[in-house]
């Protein structure tokens, strides 16, 4: 089966910052693991996720990596798994999306002045990137950051997309501590307008635990609509 006849495929234009190539070679054991799915799903996206959204917008959302069965089945950021309905209706819910998200990359959603993308590019086995693997895979979101001329808010989900971005940001991680709900203003630790907001992830696990709900999810992005409507 060809792309074009693949019923996940994503139908999104293409971004124009650097995202990785669909054989990507720097993590051996993602690329092994990821390569063994195209054997048993052979309709399944089953590479690295591009991002989604809007490459001129001024909110990027960093999530770990691709779920096994929605990201990486589908092909686009957080579709077809429980985390992206809390998202996406987060999404919507601040005017951050227009059309109606179906849980498919062909459901006609587009998201206004937000770009999603994922701190790891490959789905990893157990949804667990090693260290290693997202070191490697950081120069693909230093690229995301830097193709953003109007990027002016961050929201990391989770400790291991808050680390990845403020390395990223070249600043050490005692500069901006993950805490859920807090925003960490980086003009005077980076040099740029730029603030970046921490939540847990959206997560099925979080959301059922309690660790997150739908309430504090709505008002992280709270802060970040006042952000930049004062902007």
């Amino acid at each position: 089966m060809t792309h074009s006849d693949d019923p996940f495929f994503v139908s999104q234009p293409r971004q124009h910052f650097p995202d990785a190539p669909r054989d990507c070679p720097l993590c051996p054991r993602l690329s092994t693991f990821r390569n063994a799915h195209r054997k048993t799903q052979a309709d399944w996206h089953n590479a690295p996720v591009p991002s989604f959204g809007d490459q001129n917008g001024r909110l990027l959302i960093v999530g770990l990596a691709p779920g096994l069965q929605g990201a990486n089945r589908t092909g686009r950021p957080f579709t077809g798994d429980y985390a992206g309905d809390l998202l996406y209706s987060t999404l919507d819910r601040f005017g951050f999306s227009t059309g109606q998200f179906r849980a498919r990359p062909d459901d006609g959603l587009r998201l206004d002045d937000c770009l999603i993308t994922n701190a790891v590019r490959c789905v990893p086995p157990e949804n667990k990137p090693t260290p290693e693997e997202i070191r490697l895979c950081r120069s693909y979101l230093e690229a995301t950051i830097a193709a953003m001329p109007d990027l002016r808010a961050i929201v990391a989900l989770g400790r291991i997309s808050h680390d990845s971005v403020v390395r990223a940001l070249g600043l050490p991680l005692k500069a901006a501590p993950f805490k859920h709900g807090a925003s960490h203003d980086l003009a005077s630790m980076a040099g740029q307008n730029l603030t970046l907001f921490d939540s847990y992830h959206c997560s099925r696990y979080n959301t059922n635990t309690g660790v997150l709900t739908a309430e504090m999810f709505h008002a992280v992005f709270q802060a970040v609509r006042n952000r930049l409507d004062t902007i």
